[in-house]
């Protein structure tokens, strides 16, 4: 296969009601499905995938790290045998590790247009095999694998690595496939090109193909009729006069308490006369 595939005109996938009852077959949204398959984009996002899923903790020590060593084994000379430093050499039992792992990151980072071309010419490799089928809205009130299993069973992909794409989050399906071996359930969303690549049919709920071209389409805005801006004027000019009369009203209080402050101060403060002090010799004549 070349490395970038031409167009091709619409493509079409096999459809299904989720009991399993085939229905006519539809066109794909030609904005995602226009055909156009891009290998070095595709391998560089499963790379970069599968790297971010390493911890990368191995972890060896060197001789400057391992306990013990500080002492010489054995004296400089007159032994027989080759001169040491430390047990903790190389190539000693016990000693350190030379040029050993010491944790790595594996980490990849992709710029997310290449991320959307790549999952884009996934999809359009699974619909130009024909592994691609829409299915409609599962509507699950509670789990049940065996419905699922009835689903595949119906589609006759039992043996094959099956990928259901919802439209959100749905709990039921989830768990309706979580027992299955070979199936994996997840949001439309959230699907990476890993995922897409690992399958070998990819179930897509409509309206989560329908859900991204209503995003992508931007819808033009609808003019307001005349009664809704006319009542909106009114509402503002309410509004305003409220504000007014709110401000007049503090105006009005303000000036009040500056009148009354006003006329605290302007009045007079009389001193109180002093109540005369008792006679001393009064007192002293009581006590003799």
């Amino acid at each position: 296969m070349a490395e970038t595939t031409t167009p091709t005109p619409t493509l079409k996938a096999a459809a299904f009601t989720a009991g399993g009852t085939e229905r006519d077959k539809v066109d794909l949204p030609v904005d995602l499905f226009d055909g156009t398959i891009n290998m070095p984009v595709m391998h560089q996002a499963v790379k970069a995938f599968l790297g971010n899923q390493r911890l990368g903790l191995a972890y060896t020590k060197t001789r400057g790290l391992v306990t013990g060593g500080n002492q010489k084994p054995w004296k400089q000379k007159g032994t027989g045998r080759a001169r040491q430093g430390s047990r903790r050499a190389p190539h000693f039992v016990g000693g350190g590790t030379v040029f050993g792992p010491t944790g790595r990151k594996y980490n990849q980072t992709v710029p997310r247009q290449i991320r959307l071309l790549a999952r884009k010419s996934a999809l359009n490799a699974r619909a130009r095999e024909d592994a691609l089928i829409v299915i409609d809205n599962f509507n699950y009130d509670e789990p049940s694998t065996k419905q699922m299993v009835s689903l595949l069973g119906a589609l006759g992909v039992t043996d094959k690595k099956v990928l259901i794409l919802t439209d959100g989050m749905k709990p039921n399906v989830f768990l309706s496939g979580r027992n299955l071996q070979r199936t994996h359930v997840m949001p439309y969303a959230d699907v990476s090109t890993y995922h897409i690549l690992w399958s070998d049919v990819v179930l897509v709920e409509s309206n989560a193909l329908g859900y991204e071209l209503a995003a992508v389409e931007e819808k033009p805005r609808a003019a307001r009729p005349k009664s809704e801006t006319k009542s909106r004027g009114a509402e503002k000019a309410a509004r305003k006069t409220a504000k007014a009369e709110s401000k007049s009203s503090n105006a009005h209080k303000s000036a009040r308490k500056a009148a009354k402050a006003a006329g605290k101060s302007a009045k007079p403060k009389t001193k109180r006369a002093k109540k005369p002090a008792a006679k001393k010799s009064a007192g002293k004549k009581k006590g003799k």
